[in-house]
């Protein structure tokens, strides 16, 4: 059995992704089933309208709010 190094649980910097890189966006139209799923809800009519809604008062970006 191996003892585990001196910080060896920390992520070295060239392992680390950069900000610029960390999005959820792909440049393509976020449809309400992304909405729904972002939200961790089931695909259901009731939750597809919500997301419908949410998409038309906030547009795409909404879904920035779902994610982390």
């Amino acid at each position: 059995m191996s003892t585990p190094q001196p910080g060896a649980s920390r992520p070295s910097s060239d392992r680390v992704t950069p900000d610029a890189l960390l999005h959820t966006r792909t440049g393509t139209e976020v449809s309400p089933e992304d909405m729904v799923l972002a939200a961790g809800r089931d695909l259901t009519p009731r939750n597809l309208e919500w997301a419908r809604r949410k998409l038309d008062e906030e547009g795409p970006d909404a879904i920035e709010k779902l994610l982390p």
